[in-house]
């Protein structure tokens, strides 16, 4: 095909709560010849919004410089939808054509681009696709880092994150009876300072301490406030996306315990919204993990840590987690969720996969 031939690509038009594909004819030049500008391709599938939701794949940590031989596993389990939880490039820069470049050479992964041929992909991003290391509110780039961010994954310019500053959003699938929303955290853009250890304090389970300063934020109180309106909204299933893990208490890497009473708001509003189950998705580790913790008696709260896809290896194997169900998985690896929606309530079966696709760790959640 030449490089005028017109073709047939996909368009999104933005509908309530979902986004669904037009085809539309259209003369563009090939990805490859589209210099200098962020070469987005269009997904290339869509799933209506009253098609209930049955089997959708998630991953984080994904070095576009990497080998990423990880993508046909996950394509060839034809997931409904795809959870990008952050790390989705490694850019690592405040010059914005960096950032833009790392994000086209992910776009134009063919695996990648395969997996976008068959199903929608939704993301939030962490350090690494923001633009730092552990950075927070003070990276200077953070305007610019989220405009690039909302063109690399296609967000029609009516959602939310266009109209305000975070990329947090959120999405519902599904009819009454089998609703699931998603939604899905900034854990970066409001974020307040760190506490790191200081000379001759154990760091061995990672750097950070826990900071006390109530002034310091995850979410900021835009988004807080945002998500107790979403978790208002009429839902039988909820996922709640979090770049950083949330339950855990034990190590000292990244997490929600980094700032103690950010967690417990969060657990709190968990605890206080109605009896609908709730499932926790993560990534940042590389590793992968499954969680599970009490927040009330007789209901459970379910997180999956799933990262690395193009590389992993992280934390060790003898690190503690009072919450993990089982033992951690080191190696490449994503995570599916698998919804029964035969009984009076869903019910979840999570499963973090290697790179054959194959389960190396599962479980599935108990009736709530």
């Amino acid at each position: 095909m030449s490089e005028d031939s017109p073709r047939q690509i996909p368009c999104w038009t933005c509908f309530p709560q979902i986004q669904v594909r037009r085809a539309i004819a259209a003369t563009v030049p090939p990805l490859a010849v589209i210099a200098g500008i962020l070469a987005t391709p269009p997904p290339a599938s869509a799933i209506s919004p009253s098609d209930p939701l049955e089997r959708i794949a998630f991953g984080s940590c994904c070095n576009q410089k990497r080998s990423q031989v990880i993508w046909p596993a996950i394509a060839a389990l034809r997931p409904q939808l795809f959870l990008f939880l952050g790390d989705n490039i490694y850019g690592d820069s405040e010059d914005m054509n960096v950032l833009r470049a790392k994000y086209d050479e992910l776009n134009a992964n063919p695996g990648y681009a395969a997996l976008r041929a068959i199903c929608p992909v939704l993301a939030t991003w962490d350090d690494h696709d923001y633009g730092a290391n552990d950075a927070g509110a003070e990276f200077s780039q953070r305007d610019p880092s989220q405009k690039l961010f909302l063109k690399a994954f296609n967000i029609p310019k009516d959602r939310g994150p266009w109209q305000r500053p975070g990329v947090y959003d959120a999405y519902s699938f599904g009819p009454k009876g089998r609703r699931v929303q998603i939604i899905l955290l900034d854990t970066r853009y409001f974020r307040g300072p760190l506490l790191k250890f200081g000379p001759g304090q154990s760091r061995k389970l990672g750097p950070y301490q826990e900071n006390p300063n109530p002034s310091s934020s995850m979410l900021g109180e835009a988004q807080w406030r945002w998500l107790e309106a979403q978790l208002k909204e009429p839902a039988d299933l909820r996922l709640i996306g979090s770049s950083i893990q949330v339950l855990p208490v034990d190590s000292n890497w990244e997490r929600w315990q980094n700032l103690p009473h950010e967690r417990a708001k969060l657990l709190d509003l968990l605890r206080q919204t109605p009896g609908e189950p709730i499932v926790l998705l993560s990534g940042d580790r590389h590793l992968g993990e499954l969680m599970r913790y009490e927040i009330s008696p007789g209901r459970f709260l379910h997180e999956a840590t799933s990262s690395g896809l193009s590389h992993a290896g992280g934390g060790q194997e003898s690190e503690p987690n009072r919450f993990r169900t089982g033992l951690m998985f080191r190696e490449l690896n994503f995570g599916t969720l698998e919804i029964d929606w035969s009984g009076p309530k869903p019910r979840c079966t999570l499963a973090i996969r290697d790179v054959s696709g194959k389960v190396v760790r599962t479980v599935t959640t108990a009736d709530q």
